[in-house]
């Protein structure tokens, strides 16, 4: 299906919300709650995606094309997906771009508690295994917040953004 054209928003808030890859905080709770569900990498990429665009989400934006151009960007091997599974369904995870050391998560979703939370621990885990330096999250919401997510000026993201991109 040929991509419409259409002007997409290109957002550089500032300040700029990141979550330091070794600044992930893991409540015991949390810990305790990974043992419940099965986590993988880019099996489900466009299910995520689709997931991640349910209409009944408030404050949707990601459309059809959106998927399909990121879809296209997985498939070149620069969009990654984490998912959280649980008895063979897929109830959480999230997407974005992976560049060298950068990462920037795109969006979230669970369908059971703390699902989207183990993938992100999942994702922090495997960031840091391949030596990443930057977990972009662009905003900070309470829950982004209490995992571990601060704010930094946009001069402080750049500089860390081209030392992570390399």
């Amino acid at each position: 299906m040929p991509l419409r054209r259409r002007t997409l928003g290109w957002w550089s808030p500032d300040p700029r919300g990141v979550l330091p890859i070794d600044g992930l905080r893991v409540s015991r709770s949390l810990r305790k709650s990974m043992r419940s569900f099965e986590v993988r990498f880019d099996t489900s990429f466009e299910a995520v995606m689709r997931a991640c665009a349910d209409p009944a989400r408030p404050h949707g934006w990601i459309d059809d094309d959106f998927i399909a151009a990121y879809t296209t960007l997985h498939q070149m091997g620069w969009a990654t997906s984490v998912e959280a599974w649980h008895e063979g369904e897929l109830v959480g995870g999230l997407y974005g771009v992976r560049i060298n050391g950068f990462f920037a998560g795109e969006s979230m979703l669970h369908t059971e508690t703390d699902a989207s939370k183990v993938a992100l621990v999942h994702l922090v885990d495997h960031l840091r295994a391949a030596d990443a330096t930057l977990i972009d999250v662009q905003w900070i919401t309470p829950h982004l917040a209490s995992l571990g997510a601060v704010e930094i000026p946009r001069d402080e993201y750049l500089r860390r953004l081209a030392l992570a991109i390399g």
